[in-house]
């Protein structure tokens, strides 16, 4: 993969495992990918297929009992690019970065927002942290913080604690948080799991529009394809801690070459089609990561496993911007062309 001069994040052969009583879990078994300025990069897969662990690895948030093994997470700053996995995890510098440089909205804003503390004493707490302001300019950006996220009554809701909101402006008020200071990249980890419909689609609104105006470069972890289709402009589809097929969000869902990407694409309703369409469920389980099968981790669930899946399937590039970790990647090629 070339290293466009608009790429902020870099991922290289990332490998992060998990050790519990002995046993290790390899959650990232060598994930490559990069987040590009002003762009979406949406993150798809199953529970437990690593999209948090890997969230939780560029921001340095990972639990004591694990550890990035191998591989590189390159950050191009403006000041030139920083190694973050070579950066201690609670280091002057990496606290620096993280929150200012590198933010990330949570997946449970209940859990992420602190209950004893009001929504402004958080957001002004960033701000005091990471920017020069004085106490008077801090009230007034979180208030303004909180009115550009859509918050009724910001002068008086910011005095609030979060047990006085309801989920949607929890939610709102996590970004608030996260964009305090207009960081380059935002990592965002399932950011609608718990609201409705409606909700979900005034907050990828809000995003989609802080990645156009201050060229934000997001990162989306979801597993909802709907999401994916209208929110990416480049996706990585990820199974048991590999991704197996990445590229530009119109070739992967339109062409998909990875059974399992289009294992996923099956088991969602295409709205128009009535109530006729056939939806198809993924078989089985996902596999048991401290007892993983030695080759394909997804071919005990695939229609199409050759004895070849025995072993692991290396990464070929279909495309120059379109890759697949699969033996029969040609065969859906060929049927994806007709």
């Amino acid at each position: 993969m070339e290293m466009g001069n608009d790429v902020a994040l870099s991922v290289r052969n990332l490998k992060t495992y998990i050790y519990t009583n002995n046993r290790c879990n390899r959650a990232l078994d060598g994930v490559s990918f990069e987040i590009r300025q002003g762009k979406t990069l949406c993150i798809v897969g199953e529970s437990g297929c690593g999209k948090s662990v890997t969230a939780a690895s560029i921001m340095q948030l990972l639990p004591t009992l694990s550890r990035i093994e191998d591989g590189e997470i390159t950050y191009h700053g403006p000041d030139g690019p920083v190694r973050i996995d070579a950066l201690e995890r609670d280091g002057a510098k990496m606290r620096a970065i993280r929150g200012k440089e590198i933010a990330m909205i949570f997946q449970d804003p209940m859990t992420a927002l602190n209950p004893v503390y009001s929504i402004g004493f958080q957001i002004k707490e960033m701000l005091r942290y990471h920017t020069s302001l004085g106490r008077k300019d801090r009230h007034s950006k979180a208030i303004d913080l909180l009115r550009s996220m859509g918050i009724p009554l910001p002068e008086r809701r910011v005095d609030e604690y979060p047990h006085l909101y309801s989920g949607g402006m929890r939610q709102r008020a996590m970004i608030a948080i996260a964009m305090s200071c207009n960081p380059r990249i935002l990592i965002a980890d399932e950011p609608t799991t718990a609201l409705d419909v409606t909700i979900q689609a005034q907050i990828f609104e809000l995003m989609d529009t802080l990645k156009r105006e201050n060229g934000t470069a997001i990162m989306l972890i979801t597993h909802d394809m709907g999401v994916v289709a209208e929110l990416a402009d480049d996706v990585a589809v990820m199974y048991m801690g590999n991704i197996v097929e990445a590229g530009p969000v119109g070739k992967v869902l339109r062409k998909p070459v990875h059974p399992y990407t289009r294992a996923l694409l099956d088991s969602i309703p295409v709205l128009g089609r009535g109530k006729d369409q056939e939806i198809k469920a993924i078989p089985g389980q996902t596999p048991d990561p401290y007892n993983r099968p030695t080759g394909c981790q997804f071919a005990d669930r695939c229609a199409y496993r050759v004895s070849a899946c025995d072993e692991m399937p290396p990464e070929t590039m279909v495309a120059d911007d379109h890759r697949v970790m699969c033996w029969r990647y040609q065969e859906f090629m060929a049927d994806a062309a007709e």
